[in-house]
């Protein structure tokens, strides 16, 4: 089982290797069932290849495209918030394609998710013009289904990354409880929501390029 420091190590080596064998983009996805480290290990590969780093970067996370609770509400699934159709994928795509045919033209404002708010927030992140290095994670990245089956086509190279489930639901229960759920509740939501997306996501693993499982290494993430 690897820490999150080896995973950095490992995924640093393929992404410089998938730039010396083209001179565009290269987009890398993280994929894996809630509470698994994407944003983490998403985080340390941005700054991996961030200030100081020739190939520049860009961050496109997946949660950024939430619907909004106003639109949940309005089509009755914020009791499944995080489920494949609570998000905007068809915004997902538009943002990728965008991204595929911005190199060196212009940056690229992609919208984040602010867990105080529980709102996506448009425009938090910018991925600039001249960035070789496109980092996106979420859920669905691989997820063989109508709409996200066309995520995987525009990814150069998908991990998909995998803790323990006794880690992951101890991960999720302390994130839900950080975001104002009781343990109850926050227990209850795991078991009802992120335990059935887990095994909608685990549907995608075969088409992923690499397969990683990270440990415990005491980083605590604020995101999948």
């Amino acid at each position: 089982m690897r820490t999150t420091a080896d995973a950095v190590a490992e995924l640093t080596d393929d992404v410089h290797r998938l730039l010396n064998a083209h001179p565009g983009r290269v987009v890398l996805g993280l994929v894996g069932p809630p509470g698994a480290g994407k944003s983490t290990l998403a985080q340390r590969l941005v700054r991996e290849f961030g200030p100081g780093a020739p190939e520049g970067v860009g961050y496109v996370p997946m949660d950024g495209f939430h619907l909004s609770n106003a639109q949940l509400d309005r089509l009755g699934r914020r009791h499944r918030k995080g489920a494949p159709d609570t998000f905007d994928v068809d915004g997902y795509l538009a943002v990728l394609q965008q991204i595929s045919h911005s190199h060196r033209i212009r940056d690229v404002y992609v919208p984040g998710f602010d867990r105080t708010l529980d709102e996506p927030v448009a425009a938090r992140h910018v991925v600039p013009a001249d960035a070789r290095v496109i980092v996106t994670e979420g859920n669905y990245l691989a997820l063989p289904s109508p709409g996200w089956a066309a995520v995987r086509d525009l990814l150069d190279w998908v991990v998909y990354l995998d803790s323990p489930a006794p880690l992951r639901r101890r991960r999720l229960i302390e994130r839900h409880i950080r975001g104002g759920r009781g343990a109850a509740e926050a227990a209850r939501w795991v078991d009802t929501v992120d335990d059935p997306n887990a095994e909608l996501i685990a549907a995608g693993r075969g088409r992923c390029d690499r397969v990683l499982e990270i440990g415990d290494t005491g980083v605590q993430s604020a995101g999948s």
